[in-house]
């Protein structure tokens, strides 16, 4: 007997598998009004070093239709392009019939490759990305600027030597200044310091820059961390500067000194009748470590910024020093600090017992800003000690004494500087409570002038110093 079920059953199931097949294919879109979209119209690309190619730029592109789409071409424009481009796993500077199914994305990555230049001055690269689509082409333009650059690569500085503003130097692995030699830094010259490279002065440096064209001493990657945050926020990027005992009469001014491991560190010397550093107008951040590190020498600091650090920005022991219209700060984004702003050692009577064979440090602070995160000056009583702070705005409560003088207690003096906008300026705003309350009769010479190229004096509308490295104010920028 037949089974009155099994004919429609078969016809059923005939009927399923063959509506199946259209149910599962994508069918595609032919319309030309069905165009991609980007996740930029623009690719750039930071400054390149010739001989160099630059990190792989991301573009997302996207089907807004239901239907998947074909592209047909993707290509750049110049047959003879300094760019390559990868798509799915493959790189090169044609593709042909590439799929999005609907609603869906696929990414294309860029990358730049630009030979050695007849000119010093960076040179835009320029090419377009076509990507063509049921007969309608739409281009992504890519934008790179290519530099030439100066490679030392462990470097015996044996003789007299002179970096210039010519080209940017990228510096391999340990360069060395050898005794009797002298490295003369010239104004607006950037040293760029790739990923473990340092400097070590045993001979001198002379790095001394002018307002408007600050000597950079910095890591190499001056692409982008963040879409529009630079690499500048991230600290070790290479070892820092040793000064060592034997090296003496050493100055920096109008450095601009950041993304170090160590930082700037003077070697113990124990020899103060020498000064073995002048630190003027220049600004130290951004260490893993300690920004300056000082043992047993004598280094004078005047209008000068150190801030951003894992450690105590400013970190002395024992020496001589005098410190004037200079900012302590620190908003370092990888810990929270908890050192202080001013770490000092061997300054107290009681030092004398774990190390006799040194002199207590002697060491004036005068004109200074010290505020950040964690506290100013490490704990510790300095009666009795040759130290002493004076016209200084602290952010701890007190009151002054022999070693406080004029001080200016438990006071914000309204830096610029958002943390978490990855936006560092230690200019205080327009109405600080520490503009005009130096001390007029400590300037000298080395200190009027400051980091901006302002008078401290005749540019001040008080016509007295504003506390700390910047003369002027500045007006806090106002949201977007």
């Amino acid at each position: 007997m037949k089974n009155p079920f099994l004919l429609p059953f078969f016809a059923v199931a005939a009927l399923f598998m063959a509506v199946l097949p259209g149910c599962i294919s994508d069918s595609f879109t032919t319309s030309p009004s069905d165009l991609l979209e980007f996740s930029a119209d623009t690719v750039r690309f930071d400054t390149v070093f010739t001989d160099l190619g630059t990190p792989t730029a991301r573009l997302k592109v996207y089907n807004r239709a239901k239907k998947s789409v074909m592209i047909s071409s993707v290509k750049l424009a110049d047959e003879n392009s300094a760019y390559s481009i990868n798509v799915d796993g493959v790189s090169g500077k044609d593709f042909n019939d590439i799929e999005i199914r609907g609603g869906d994305s696929i990414f294309v990555f860029i990358e730049c490759y630009i030979p050695e230049q007849d000119l010093n001055t960076p040179q835009l690269v320029e090419d377009k990305l076509n990507f063509v689509t049921n007969g309608v082409t739409q281009s992504v333009l890519l934008e790179a600027w290519g530099q030439n650059v100066a490679r030392l690569n462990s470097l015996a500085v044996t003789e007299n030597m002179t970096l210039t503003a010519e080209i940017p130097y990228v510096i391999f692995n340990e360069m060395t200044v050898e005794p009797e030699a002298v490295l003369t830094v010239e104004p607006g010259a950037k040293l760029l310091f790739h990923d473990g490279a340092s400097l070590t002065v045993k001979g001198r440096i002379e790095a001394v820059g002018e307002p408007g064209k600050m000597i950079d001493m910095r890591g190499d990657r001056l692409d982008n961390v963040l879409p529009d945050v630079g690499y500048d926020i991230l600290a070790g990027q290479w070892g820092g500067v040793t000064i060592a005992p034997e090296s003496f009469g050493n100055r920096l001014e109008y450095v601009d000194m950041r993304s170090t491991k160590t930082g700037l560190q003077v070697d113990s010397c124990a020899d103060l009748s020498r000064q073995k550093l002048l630190l003027v107008n220049s600004w130290l951040h951004n260490s893993q470590k300690h920004a300056l590190e000082v043992n047993y020498a004598w280094v004078d600091a005047y209008g000068c910024v150190f801030s951003e650090a894992g450690a105590s920005p400013v970190y002395l022991v024992g020496g001589q020093h005098e410190f004037l219209q200079c900012t302590f700060s620190n908003y370092y984004l990888y810990v929270y600090p908890s050192e202080p702003l001013l770490m000092l050692e061997h300054c107290m009577p009681e030092d004398l017992y774990t190390d006799p064979s040194q002199p207590l440090m002697t060491a004036s602070f005068k004109n200074c800003i010290l505020y950040g995160l964690s506290s100013d000056i490490n704990p510790g009583d300095l009666t009795g000690s040759f130290v002493t702070l004076e016209y200084c705005s602290l952010k701890s409560p007190g009151s002054d004494d022999a070693n406080f003088i004029n001080c200016f207690w438990d006071t914000d003096p309204l830096f610029l500087t958002i943390r978490a906008d990855y936006y560092f300026n230690y200019h205080v705003a327009d109405d600080s409570p520490v503009i005009g309350l130096g001390n007029p009769s400590y300037l000298n010479e080395l200190s009027i002038i400051d980091m901006d190229g302002y008078n401290r004096l005749t540019d001040s509308p008080s016509g007295t110093p504003t506390l700390g490295a910047y003369a002027l104010p500045e007006t806090p920028l106002l949201p977007e």
